[in-house]
């Protein structure tokens, strides 16, 4: 498995629509690409959720999110798709509701499916979900964005402020997946959540075609400018054999 860190802003995305958003949607090899941000409140793991998924690790400790941009390769029913995968800086919450910068929202708007995070220790973290999956939604009108709701920190139980079943219920109520995780102690789970937004994405994109099968369609094929005449006197030339046997 290969990662790869691209220190790239959401300003450096294409305009969704443009000529180079279209090209965009193509990763490594004419792979298609799947694009999944990762939100939720300050402090509940999502750096740690997205290094885990790309690497199968866990670090305890990392600087401040920085809104890194992470590209790796999975295999979906077959298929390689290249994933990319856009931690963002943790969200505030005042009392005119969500603090979410135009960065942010270039971000959710980028993307073709949202992790919405919450940790069991923070019930703060949870009370955002309602309003974050809303916010996602307003962003992406018309369309059906796959959202997977994950609750972190399964492992702290003697300091949870959160019953997983009720994250589960919101998810449910919200038409959303749900995977409780620790990403400390489990890779499978962590692999789960992304692994259910991947199909879901692949599924409502076309399938991709390769650089050589794209030309392909571009050039028609060349067709033998002698086939027709070919033809034609063959079936000359039986006929004249034909009506040479019947006068003989």
């Amino acid at each position: 498995m290969r990662l790869i860190q691209n220190m790239c802003t959401i300003a450096e995305y294409p305009a969704p629509g443009s000529a180079a958003a279209a090209d965009y949607c193509l990763g490594a090899a004419g792979r298609r690409l799947v694009k999944i941000a990762v939100v939720g409140a300050s402090g509940v793991g999502k750096t740690a959720l997205v290094v885990r998924f790309l690497t199968k690790r866990f670090i305890g400790d990392y600087e401040r999110n920085a809104g890194n941009l992470y590209t790796r390769q999975v295999q979906i029913e077959g298929e390689t798709l290249a994933i990319q995968v856009q931690d963002t800086p943790g969200i505030q919450v005042h009392e005119n509701g969500l603090s979410c910068n135009e960065q942010l929202n270039r971000c959710i708007r980028w993307a073709d499916a949202v992790v919405i995070v919450f940790s069991i220790t923070d019930h703060k973290s949870y009370e955002l979900i309602g309003q974050l999956h809303q916010h996602v939604q307003q962003l992406h009108l018309g369309t059906r964005l796959p959202v997977v709701v994950v609750a972190n920190k399964a492992d702290l139980l003697h300091v949870k402020q959160v019953d997983p079943q009720l994250g589960l219920q919101l998810a449910s109520m919200l038409g959303c997946s749900f995977y409780e995780v620790s990403v400390s102690e489990n890779y499978n789970d962590v692999y789960n959540a992304f692994h259910v937004l991947c199909k879901e994405v692949s599924h409502k994109q076309p399938p991709s075609s390769t650089p050589e099968k794209r030309r392909t369609s571009l050039i028609p094929r060349p067709k033998s400018p002698n086939m027709q005449d070919l033809k034609r006197r063959f079936k000359q030339a039986l006929s004249a054999k034909v009506r040479t046997v019947t006068s003989v």
